[in-house]
């Protein structure tokens, strides 16, 4: 039941993207030419997706637990500290270059167009990259995250 109710959470987001134009990589990046181009409705887009996602977790978290797993698993951490300072920087250069976020990526991966392949295998390099270095220098991949009740 669990794999059935992923794969049409799943179904629902490509839709999103796919219903909003967020797939298509130039109007991510007519958002951010505001002295040429600029389309809001990006704007739009994550101002809709930031309120729904707002009352889904206030729904969910009256819960005592999850409906699939024994406890939520939510970060702990609010330190605010160079790494993820590094990696919101990335992440923001990587999505103004490419025109794609990589929640917005994956279900256009399925469409086989080339430069969402690109995309994807230069975003799973940089995973695995980041990975490596975090390994190499702190011993394991620290996740910030604890099991809580």
């Amino acid at each position: 039941m669990k794999i059935v109710v992923i794969y049409f959470i799943g179904l629902i987001f490509g839709l999103g993207i796919s219903i909003s134009g967020m797939a298509n990589p130039s109007k991510v990046l007519n958002f951010f030419d505001i002295a040429g181009t600029w389309d809001p409705s990006l704007a739009f887009v994550m101002g809709g997706a930031v309120i729904v996602a707002g009352i889904g977790y206030q729904l969910v978290f009256r819960r005592s637990r999850p409906v699939f797993e024994p406890a939520f698993n939510v970060p702990t951490s609010r330190v605010i500290d160079t790494k993820l300072v590094a990696g919101s920087a990335v992440f923001g250069v990587g999505w103004g270059i490419a025109g794609f976020c990589p929640g917005a990526a994956l279900p256009v991966v399925g469409t086989g167009r080339s430069d969402v392949l690109i995309f994807f295998v230069a975003l799973m390099a940089g995973i695995l990259i980041a990975r490596a270095l975090i390994q190499r220098n702190f011993g394991a991949a620290p996740s910030g995250r604890v099991k809580s009740n």
